[in-house]
């Protein structure tokens, strides 16, 4: 049960990860961050390559780097203006949405369709998103969806839940045209070196910057790096489903931090929320 370990490693620096990225953010704009995600992530990667065997690469391989990596240069922008817009509590649960479109996406791409417990674990995502505004509920029943709708951070979260769900299908693919932990190696690879423009086209003011903020900017790429190194052991040492349900605890440690770091309210709701959100998560990757 030495997974159960490294998974429990993957949600924290998940949630690691948010915060040093939120705190980032204050001096820094998203194109920065998520360059500094990645490319401070490679010194930790970078040498596990000496330590695998380089497997054989079909052509599967390279049209998931493709299509996976373009997309998720979206996703490492898009997520990161997300948690600068609004709370972390409210917007880091909302990446448990991704199980929820998986069930569209996956019958499309990989041929996989959804089960009765795949249903029950919608319902129980779509309420716990309900719970997360809660306290909306007095201006009317539909409140606490409207009020997700209208927050603009937390709809370029769900479209960052919807992307992944089309990513992971495509992940699944390259991990099976190559090995879990050389395609994450990869992918890593392909994404710094996509978002190195963005940073010349949108924030060529801000580069001269880096260097005086290199304490903020550095921990952000640490930790994504040990989140992706912890997740690449587990799955290699467990089922990918085990590991989904485990890692997307990250969600309530990023309520509770979003609460203690950064003053955050309504972390009774937002805990209840995530939680009811997780528990989807179980009945679609579990069962």
């Amino acid at each position: 049960m030495t997974w159960i370990f490294f998974a429990i490693l993957t949600a924290v620096f998940r949630s690691l990860t948010d915060v040093a990225g939120k705190i980032g953010l204050k001096n820094m704009d998203e194109y920065i961050v998520a360059w500094a995600l990645n490319f401070f992530a490679l010194p930790l990667l970078l040498p596990l390559l000496f330590f695998i065997e380089i497997p054989e690469i079909t052509k599967g391989f390279w049209l998931a780097i493709f299509i996976s990596g373009t997309l998720n240069i979206a996703t490492a922008i898009f997520y990161l203006k997300a948690i600068k817009l609004t709370d972390l509590s409210l917007v880091s649960p909302l990446a448990t949405f991704t199980p929820l479109f998986l069930l569209i996406t996956s019958p499309l791409i990989v041929g996989e369709f959804p089960t009765l417990f795949g249903l029950i674990g919608i319902l129980l995502i779509v309420f716990g998103s309900y719970i997360l505004n809660i306290k909306e509920k007095k201006k009317g029943v539909l409140a606490p969806f409207k009020a997700l709708v209208n927050n603009k951070g937390a709809r370029l979260m769900l479209l960052v839940a919807f992307i992944w769900s089309i990513t992971s299908n495509f992940d699944k693919i390259g991990l099976q045209n190559s090995s879990p932990i050389f395609y994450g190696i990869a992918v890593n690879i392909f994404i710094t070196i996509g978002i190195t423009p963005f940073i010349f086209l949108k924030s060529r003011k801000n580069i001269k910057q880096i260097p005086k903020n290199l304490k903020s900017l550095i921990p952000v790429g640490i930790f994504h790096g040990l989140m992706i190194t912890f997740h690449m052991i587990a799955i290699s040492m467990t089922l990918v489903a085990y590991l989904i349900s485990i890692k997307r605890t990250s969600a309530v440690i990023s309520v509770l931090l979003g609460s203690l770091i950064f003053k955050e309210k309504g972390l009774k709701e937002r805990i209840l929320g995530a939680i009811i959100m997780i528990l989807g998560v179980l009945f679609i990757t579990l069962f």
